[in-house]
């Protein structure tokens, strides 16, 4: 449990000295003496009610509003004593409107800050076309549109692709995802994780939502009135050890589930001793290896050891189910999918177990609801705390798939 001051950030690509913002006729000042340090290659979000000086804070560090006193370093260089043109041209800036240019086609607006450069115009088109591969978009398709043309959440790509134009070092990103639909809003975070897995670039994020905090920072600065940080940390920690009362309200109720989405399932060890049969296997030894099984269901693997399909016990030995891949897997989580992921996905389909593979697709084991339930209440394996733990049923404990729908594929 630390407050902004007290973090030590290793390799600091941010340095806030003594930050305040005063504005004339108000009794107390915007952002008030606030010091705090940003790790370079990390996101760190800042989260809080409306009002409590997030914005303020990220408009000072790239001076869209001038700071009153304090010093704002980034990467060494004091950026008060900049020209603050050229400062703005090396930090990326993504807003929650987008702020396309409505004129303008999406490779040009790409193209803003590289062409203010002075790139040249072959540079300029080749990295367009590479970030709108990066962000999931078709060049060919999107490279001449106009963002009328585009969806919501095409527009939020664009914008991305733009804040990264230019390969900036520090990137501003002031509630991007906030105003689209919670689907596509998923979909873009989890975009927005995977490149950042490529690029680390230092990224200061504002939203208000605590979820969004947890999913996607590597640190949170939890905003209090009067522009003060009450908590600046770790997610697993601001979740486990609330700074104060004022913190431990602002997360609200599921603490503990709300951890879950802080540990992939490439961490957490698998059970082993479910029972499998593989695919070449014929009717025969399909219904021996479901009466020896101490299971409801017996998992099908091809010879790739590729998870295909369930075998149930209520299956007659006539069943046209018993060939072929048997009953179907549900769908597939892949490896930075999370124990919430896995949690829901047994919730959704009404079954206490879950497949899970490894990248490759090959089966590594299962993973059981009760191994989920003792996880909730251990360290997180994300925070490096302690070793793997077996994901398996609890002793005396005969998990099945369920029997309306056979469980999930996790990848």
């Amino acid at each position: 449990m630390t407050d902004a001051s007290a973090t030590a950030a290793p390799d600091a690509m941010i340095r806030l000295e003594n930050l305040t913002k005063a504005y004339p006729g108000q009794a107390e000042p915007a952002i008030g003496g606030l010091s705090l340090e940003i790790p370079r290659g990390e996101i760190v979000v800042f989260v809080g009610p409306s009002g409590c000086g997030k914005t303020t804070l990220m408009k000072l560090i790239n001076r869209l509003i001038e700071p009153t006193s304090g010093r704002i370093v980034i990467d060494g260089q004091d950026v008060t004593e900049m020209n603050p043109d050229e400062l703005r041209r090396g930090i990326g800036y993504a807003i929650q409107q987008t702020g396309l240019f409505p004129h303008r086609t999406v490779a040009q607006n790409i193209a803003t800050v590289p062409r203010l450069l002075g790139w040249s115009a072959e540079k300029v088109s080749a990295r367009v076309d590479e970030l709108l591969t990066m962000v999931g978009l078709a060049p060919d398709t999107y490279r001449d549109r106009y963002p009328r043309q585009l969806s919501g959440g095409q527009q939020q790509r664009v914008g991305v692709a733009r804040a990264l134009a230019a390969d900036p070092e520090v990137m501003l990103m002031d509630e991007p995802f906030g105003a689209i639909d919670p689907i596509t809003r998923e979909a873009l975070q989890n975009e927005f994780l995977r490149i950042q897995r490529d690029i680390r670039k230092t990224i200061v994020f504002v939203t208000h939502d605590i979820d969004e905090a947890v999913k996607l920072g590597d640190r949170i600065a939890v905003f209090g009135p009067g522009g003060r940080i009450a908590q600046y940390d770790t997610p697993e920690a601001v979740l486990s050890d609330p700074a104060d009362d004022y913190v431990a309200e602002f997360i609200g109720s599921g603490a503990y589930v709300k951890r879950l989405t802080l540990t992939p399932l490439s961490r957490v060890a698998a059970a082993t001793d479910w029972p499998t049969v593989p695919s070449s296997a014929d009717r025969e030894e399909r219904v021996a290896a479901l009466r020896s099984a101490d299971r409801d269901f017996v998992l099908v693997l091809d010879g790739d050891r590729r998870p295909v399909g369930w075998l149930g016990r209520d299956l007659a030995p006539d069943d046209d189910r018993l060939t072929g891949n048997g009953l179907p897997l549900l769908s597939s989580l892949g490896p930075d999918d999370t124990l919430f992921d896995a949690l829901n996905a047994m919730l959704a389909s009404n079954a206490d177990v879950v497949v899970v593979t490894g990248e490759d697709g090959r089966y590594r084991g299962t993973l059981g609801m009760a191994a989920i339930q003792e996880l909730i209440h251990t360290a997180s394996p994300a925070a490096g705390a302690g070793p793997e733990r077996a994901a398996g049923p609890a002793p005396g404990r005969s998990d099945s798939p369920g029997t309306d729908s056979p469980g999930k594929e996790v990848r």
